[in-house]
């Protein structure tokens, strides 16, 4: 199905965060892609294509009237300040300052573990993963990516807050930008909170766009509270 100024980052994202989650392969539309993802709080999504100028407001408004499925939610690349006044009633807005970022997977060594941390990484489903335990096994950080041709989208990057600013997030992200340019990628996107976008940053990631979430919670009777 075609679409207008469809930014080759959403797509890319999206082809990745369906391997990366294990969802249903994205459904094209107008205005850009359906998934299902099957959480009774997150049954699916609904990502438009556009980015930033591009994204239109009768597309918001035709996504949001139309859509008023509990738990289907949101995902517009846009500045919340525009997007917000577009939704529909029933729609919740949630999150603030998430963003879309890109990077070039260039050669790098593996990282050294420091004293105290072991990692163990594996594949399942195309999807590689990375998990940091202490010593006595209690976690300590993770990530995964989702090499999908010559793109790969990194995804669920978390450190424990009693293991923070102790560059282990660092060598999850240079571990997951290594494995995916094993597996051919050169390139990587994802989207991210405030938190992680400081790390993103620090490994040499660039924001493309903005990120708008929004929940469908109902209305009168029916809202989710």
């Amino acid at each position: 199905m075609e679409r207008t100024n469809e930014d080759v980052n959403v797509r890319e994202w999206v082809d990745g965060w369906v391997v990366s989650r294990g969802t249903t392969p994205p459904i094209p539309e107008p205005w850009g892609y359906t998934i299902h993802g099957g959480f009774p709080m997150h049954v699916g999504r609904h990502v438009l294509s556009a980015t930033n100028d591009d994204v239109l407001e009768a597309d918001v408004r035709k996504v949001t009237e139309s859509s008023r499925g509990l738990g289907v939610h949101l995902k517009v690349f846009a500045d919340p300040d525009r997007v917000h006044p577009w939704l529909a009633p029933g729609w919740e807005p949630y999150g603030a300052g998430d963003y879309l970022m890109v990077t070039e997977l260039k050669p790098a060594p593996v990282p050294e573990v420091p004293d105290g941390y072991v990692m163990h990484t594996w594949t399942r489903g195309g999807v590689v993963r990375v998990l940091l335990t202490d010593t006595d096994g209690s976690f300590a950080a993770r990530g995964q990516i989702a090499p999908v041709g010559a793109c790969a989208v990194a995804d669920q990057i978390e450190t424990a807050e009693q293991h923070q600013r102790r560059g282990l997030g660092r060598i999850v992200m240079h571990t997951l930008h290594v494995a995916a340019r094993a597996e051919g990628s050169t390139r990587a996107v994802l989207a991210c909170t405030p938190q992680g976008r400081l790390l993103y940053e620090a490994v040499g990631w660039r924001i493309v766009a903005p990120l708008t979430n929004a929940k469908f919670v109902g209305t009168g009777s029916d809202k989710i509270t």
